[in-house]
């Protein structure tokens, strides 16, 4: 059976661009294990990413609006899959490692904190030395999935997570080699992972009614496109053309695409991300945060307790909640039950 997974490695040899990751030559596991007899290593970290607890979590955990009553609205692993459709596209017009990236991909927001981009902002205040998801996706790949024994993936789609995120003002191409992900497939998702949640987010915040189309920055609107999928593929367009013209040495996009696709993002955290919501954020995890650690045997592990500490106990905790899972707990936690005495005759 070992020869099919050969077989499909020798394909990638004859099929990728030679600056495409190849399966066969990854730089290894965290530990050394026999590898699968079907399914090459890129391919076998994609399903074990898709098969864990971290990734079932993201479909209850916040993209932007918290727990909509509409059916439309994006969540966390509805994100999670239009990252991988892009990042996927780009890659097979680029000949580079489709499964590679697609990997990085779907694990690249396993450690966002409920609540979105507020929980994460509650987080950073609450925890000592800070907290960034992308750092939590990683130590949930590395250690906690499979009962602390982690997933054991593969160099190149670990440094690919470790690499995605920009934050508020970062940008997703044009970085210092020591500040971005060593393969191209890895580079492709931090401007996938930005095309996406720039386009999602529009429309669904369009869709609650909070900015119509008329208040986006026009020039970026007209150049870009007037829709969503309009802007994906002028962005997908871009990222190709760009990165063909410059002999795939590092991922690209042309300075005015880059600039109009900042400049929604820019307008996205002043008029979307950045509202009331987050005070409710706030309230909810920075109430779970003191209790927890009030009580820690009730609610938190004790072997990281003991090894790093009670705050990296209910950093893992609270971090990897579902928006429902701590509303529920905040309501255990805080709110009174009613008291119903004894009945009586009126």
């Amino acid at each position: 059976m070992a020869s099919i997974r050969k077989h499909l490695e020798a394909r990638e040899r004859q099929i990728l661009a030679p600056q495409a990751a190849k399966s066969a030559e990854t730089r290894g596991r965290l530990r050394d294990e026999p590898e699968d007899d079907v399914r090459p290593a890129f391919q076998h970290d994609r399903d074990r990413i898709v098969h864990c607890k971290a990734f079932r979590r993201l479909k209850h955990k916040t993209q932007v609006f918290f727990a909509p009553t509409g059916d439309h609205y994006r969540t966390r692993l509805t994100h999670t899959l239009e990252v991988a459709q892009i990042s996927r596209t780009i890659a097979k017009v680029l000949q580079l490692h489709e499964e590679l990236t697609e990997a990085i991909a779907l694990g690249h927001d396993l450690g966002h904190t409920p609540f979105g981009h507020a929980g994460e902002r509650v987080l950073d205040d609450l925890i000592p030395g800070g907290f960034n998801h992308y750092e939590q996706s990683l130590r949930i790949v590395d250690v906690l999935e499979n009962d602390r024994q982690g997933l054991n993936l593969t160099w190149e789609v670990r440094d690919g997570i470790a690499h995605h995120s920009k934050g508020k003002g970062g940008s997703p191409v044009g970085m210092p080699p020591s500040q971005r992900a060593k393969t191209l497939e890895g580079q492709i998702v931090r401007v996938a992972d930005l095309a996406a949640y720039v386009n999602h987010d529009i429309d669904d915040a369009e869709r609650a009614g909070i900015l119509r189309s008329a208040d986006l920055p026009q020039p970026a609107v007209t150049l870009l496109g007037h829709t969503s999928s309009a802007r994906i593929g002028r962005m997908v367009r871009d990222v190709v053309e760009a990165t063909f013209s410059g002999n795939l040495s590092e991922i690209r996009m042309s300075d005015e695409v880059l600039k109009a696709t900042l400049d929604l993002r820019k307008f996205l955290f002043t008029a979307v991300y950045e509202n009331e919501f987050a005070k409710k954020a706030t309230g909810v995890l920075g109430g779970l945060w003191e209790k927890v650690r009030e009580r820690p045997k009730e609610f938190l592990d004790p072997r990281t307790i003991d090894d790093e500490g009670l705050d990296a106990a209910a950093r893992d905790f609270i971090a990897g909640m579902t928006d429902r899972y701590a509303v529920n707990l905040f309501e255990t936690l805080f709110i009174p039950k009613p008291w119903i005495g004894p009945g009586f005759d009126a």
